[in-house]
Formats: C-alpha cells, sequence, structure tokens
C-alpha cells in the first residue's frame, strides 16, 4: 500500500516541477489547479516531515 502512496506522490510532484518549469519557459502563469497540488504537495511534506520527526524524538525518549 505504501508503494501505491509513493508512486502517486512522485507522479504528481513530477507533474507540478514540469508543468511549472513549462510555464515560467514560456512566461505563463501556472493554472490555479497546478498551484492548489503544489500546495498540497508541500503540506503533505511539511506535515510527513514534523510526524517523523516527533516519532524519531518521542522514540529518544
Amino acid at each position: 500500500m505504501v508503494g501505491v502512496v509513493v508512486f502517486t506522490y512522485g507522479l504528481l510532484a513530477s507533474f507540478v516541477l514540469s508543468g511549472a518549469s513549462r510555464n515560467e519557459r514560456m512566461r505563463r502563469p501556472n493554472p490555479p489547479v497546478l498551484d492548489y497540488i503544489a500546495y498540497l504537495l508541500f503540506g503533505m511534506s511539511a506535515a510527513a516531515s514534523v510526524l517523523l520527526s516527533g516519532y524519531a524524538v518521542w522514540q529518544l525518549i
């Protein structure tokens, strides 16, 4: 099950990064959906980082 989540996350991240770089190269603004997915991925990454860091500290105590 983790493999499916990691694959989906990687697919969305590559889609966002390639779309954003293409739009920057063509000097176009990003569509709202692309911005939404980018913020969603950023939030998921930040939340996972905080949770995993908290779990690591909890294991040390």
